[in-house]
């Protein structure tokens, strides 16, 4: 079956790679795996043989159809990953993993993020350039905006690369899988709308200062907490920690 470009799709047919992806996610035989976009089902077959149950998440209709004739105890839901509701899946799915659209990957992430913290783990196949940005630390040019918000709610691992030949049709980037573990509850950033003011405001304006970035919030007991960081007026976003983000998204209404 041919991938719709105006999908995003691109099917994977190695079955060696689909392999090394379930291997990810370390499915236990008691849990059910939601698959978003299980495209022709080379990873589907795989998780069906694994998991306890597997449900599938996809915005093709047709596709929809055809999975689920193909394998009848498979769970398929025709709709779109972009703005679902993943809270509905608490109690439900113990992990997730996808083969994510280039075009809307980034956006996806960022929800499950934060609507996702009862999930175990959630593997998923990005475009390199997206996985690099994930995973990057503090002071890397990859290290944005992106960066600090998935850090904040998840472990983040950067698992291996792809081959573009490994999809049809055959993309013109190149992949690579992250394996993502959300942070204890406890460990969740507390007020996470203004971590993600705070987090678009700053990287908007990454070429500036803190010192100008801030201006209007600015107060004795931020300059203190950036002494205490060991940062001060001059420095950039891109020299704080997703940690010092979170921290700072605490004591500073943006």
């Amino acid at each position: 079956m041919q991938g719709k470009r105006s999908l995003g799709q691109n099917f994977l047919v190695d079955a060696n790679v689909a392999a090394k992806i379930v291997e990810c996610l370390q499915i236990h035989p008691t849990e059910t795996i939601l698959e978003i976009g299980p495209g022709n089902g080379v990873l589907t077959a795989l998780l069906l043989q694994r998991a306890h149950k597997v449900l599938a998440l996809e915005k093709d209709r047709v596709l929809a159809g055809e999975i689920k004739r193909r394998w009848p105890e498979l769970g398929v839901v025709n709709g779109d990953a972009l703005g679902f509701h993943w809270g509905r899946l608490e109690g439900r799915v113990s992990g997730i993993v996808g083969n994510l659209p280039y075009n809307v990957a980034s956006p996806i992430m960022w929800d499950l993020a934060r609507q996702a913290p009862f999930l175990c783990r959630l593997v998923f196949t990005v475009q390199k350039e997206v996985a690099q940005r994930v995973a990057a630390r503090p002071c890397r040019k990859e290290y944005g905006g992106l960066s600090v918000w998935m850090q904040s709610f998840l472990r983040v691992y950067y698992v291996f690369e792809m081959s573009r030949n490994v999809f049809r049709p055959r993309p013109k980037v190149s992949s690579a899988v992250l394996r993502l573990e959300p942070h204890p509850v406890a460990e969740l950033p507390a007020f996470p709308d203004n971590l993600s003011r705070l987090i678009k405001l700053c990287f908007q304006n990454r070429r500036k200062q803190l010192g100008r970035i801030l201006r209007t919030h600015w107060s004795p007991g931020l300059e203190e907490w950036l002494r205490g960081q060991g940062l001060d007026q001059r420095s950039r976003p891109e020299e704080l920690s997703p940690f010092q983000f979170v921290d700072l998204s605490t004591k500073l209404t943006v």
